[in-house]
């Protein structure tokens, strides 16, 4: 036999010895049927009682799991190490988004551009571009340099 069902056997026996101990065989062949009625319903009656206190023993357990379980997310909270939970991904269309941001009031069609604020760009002053042979007829001879010195002062 190896070690693990030696294991085995010894606690089946000490199982068997300490209910003997505490609870010895019950002899039922002598008794009568009004004592075997008798018997069970104090048997009952005792289950009932062990039933009551197993029930009260749970709910402590799970009271006191619920305030283990407080008490250690209030000592994360006060030591600043919150753990983040797990987020689920969830699908949402534009539109629920806005109902669900802006209020039920919003209609889907909401016209963006409409709420845009419009901005004026001020148009430089550009010099006139004319054609530049134009420009070199004028520009040569006398003339020309007479109007670039006067325009020049």
């Amino acid at each position: 036999m190896t070690m693990l069902e030696n294991e085995k056997e010894r606690r089946k026996e000490d199982l068997e010895k300490v209910l003997d101990e505490k609870h010895p065989a019950l002899q039922l062949s002598s008794l009568s049927k009004e004592e075997l009625q008798t018997l069970c319903k104090e048997l009952h009656q005792k289950i009932d009682v062990i039933d009551e206190e197993r029930y009260d023993i749970a709910s402590k357990v799970a009271i006191n799991d619920k305030e283990i379980q407080n008490l250690s997310q209030k000592i994360f909270e006060l030591k600043g190490k919150m753990k983040k939970p797990n987020l689920r991904k969830v699908r949402v269309s534009a539109g629920a988004m806005l109902g669900a941001l802006l209020g039920a009031k919003v209609k889907e069609s909401v016209d963006f551009k409409a709420n845009l604020k419009t901005v004026k760009k001020e148009e430089e002053k550009k010099e006139e571009v004319t054609d530049w042979r134009k420009n070199v007829d004028a520009m040569s001879g006398m003339e020309g340099r007479k109007k670039l010195f006067d325009s020049a002062q």
